[in-house]
């Protein structure tokens, strides 16, 4: 039985046939925590990382004001209600990825250098090279208990090969997550797939095709676990069972009606059938299975895509029928402006519900937004000018209140001001001092203060 004698052990987990079910933080665990040096008081850090492909329109981003007297810009409006946990950031830059007489590439020097400070080599072979990611320096250390030291998802599918940009690896557009210099992790866009990692594991195809036919749960492998924990557990933490496994049963059954019509309609031969037509249903999903892996206390650490740099995708449900990356480059033409701008406030308003929802569920005597720091960005600022530099970038969370909210954090726009130094004081504030990564040349103070 998975029970002590005074408390319920932190890491328990419901096992059954093809399921490993991690629970999240009850109060039947605090004892058991406080041996342990883990209180509710005392929460667990998480550290997360939104990376939008193709910059986002200055203007309508940069907030007005300064400090704590600001008032936050059109795009970045549906992040207000989180103002008291917000710190947008303007003046960072990724110097390692300026041209440096090379020309184009842009696109394929950003995204694996926004979270290493470190410039790709240029080479269209397998000898790529970059930098390891501040995700990953945090998965080494964040990622020592739970079973997945990090996760890396996505909503573009397949991992691409080839020249995708001016002489460079198509690798370096594929993924955002390096664990050592030569080593760039595949990000997920299967939901079935982050599933089963999740929770379980279906045996074989023909097993998951049996289950999806019949209508079966993996919650159905522990049903007598649950009711024999059901029954040492309080009324609180029963409710807060219960809803933690209505939310599992729930995504689970998205993925299945999911894959139930992609099986009886025409889809891409290399497309998985739990990925939704609807981009929308894809992102939210994929947020998701992130908030109950933050729950569960599967992983600490995750990095998320809204789609590659270069990304051609289209937005019609909400008026912008051209490509992202042309309505990017807009060249100040007011047409191609607004699509721009409309998709960057939409892939906002798609993370205000994800951080909802994390606002929503406890986390011992807070959130699990209280206890987390999330940082939204991308790795140029106008598309239209390819830069690198004055980056786009807010953080939201309350770093187990080790983060300050509620200013805006302006730097000048010169080599000083690096993107780097940012994430070598995130890592510190959840608690991985790192000295150095990448171009970095020491920790924020104006960051670290208040607190």
């Amino acid at each position: 039985m998975f029970i002590t004698k005074t408390a319920l052990a932190r890491r328990t987990f419901l096992r059954g046939i093809g399921t490993t079910l991690a629970l999240p933080l009850l109060d039947a665990m605090v004892p058991a925590l406080t041996a342990m040096r883990q209180t509710a008081a005392q929460p667990i850090p998480r550290l997360g990382f939104f990376y939008v492909p193709n910059g986002i329109y200055p203007s309508t981003w940069r907030p007005v004001g300064k400090g704590t007297s600001f008032t936050l810009a059109p795009t970045m409006a549906p992040l207000e209600p989180f103002r008291d946990q917000l710190v947008p950031i303007a003046g960072l830059s990724n110097w390692e990825a300026e041209p440096r007489g090379e020309g184009g590439g842009v696109h394929s020097r950003i995204g694996p250098s926004w979270l290493s400070g470190s410039r790709p080599k240029r080479t269209e072979g397998s000898d790529y090279q970059c930098g390891v990611t501040v995700d990953q320096v945090a998965a080494r250390e964040l990622g020592k208990s739970t079973p997945l030291s990090s996760i890396e998802l996505t909503v573009d599918p397949g991992f691409l090969v080839g020249n995708c940009e001016n002489g460079y690896s198509c690798v370096y557009t594929s993924s955002l997550c390096w664990r050592d210099a030569t080593t760039p992790l595949p990000m997920e866009a299967d939901p079935r797939a982050v599933f089963e990692r999740l929770f379980g594991e279906a045996d074989t195809p023909e097993r998951r095709a049996r289950d999806l036919r019949d209508d079966r749960s993996i919650l159905d492998a522990v049903a007598q676990d649950v009711a024999r924990l059901n029954a040492k557990l309080g009324s609180v933490d029963r409710r807060a069972l219960g809803e933690y496994l209505e939310a599992v049963r729930g995504v689970e059954r998205r993925i299945g009606l999911t894959e139930q019509h992609n099986s009886r309609s025409p889809v891409q031969a290399d497309k998985p059938l739990s990925i939704p037509e609807s981009y929308e249903e894809h992102v939210r999903l994929m947020f998701d299975l992130l908030r109950l892996a933050y729950q569960a206390d599967v992983t600490r650490v995750h990095t998320f895509q809204y789609g590659r740099e270069l990304s051609l995708r289209s937005y019609p449900w909400i008026g912008v029928s051209d490509a992202h990356h042309g309505v990017s480059h807009h060249g100040g033409n007011p047409q191609s402006v607004a699509g721009y701008t409309r998709i960057n406030l939409y892939h906002v308003a798609l993370f205000a519900e994800f951080l909802d929802k994390m606002r929503a569920t406890p986390d011992g005597d807070g959130s699990l937004l209280d206890h987390s720091i999330f940082v939204y960005g991308a790795g140029m600022s106008d598309g239209d000018l390819h830069s690198p530099l004055d980056l786009p970038t807010v953080l939201v969370g309350g770093g187990r209140g080790r983060l300050k909210g509620g200013r805006f954090l302006e730097f000048p726009l010169d080599p000083k001001s690096r993107m780097s130094n940012l994430l070598v004081s995130l890592l510190e504030k959840v608690g991985v001092p790192e000295e150095r990564l990448g171009d970095s040349t020491g920790e924020l103070p104006e960051l670290l203060a208040g607190v």
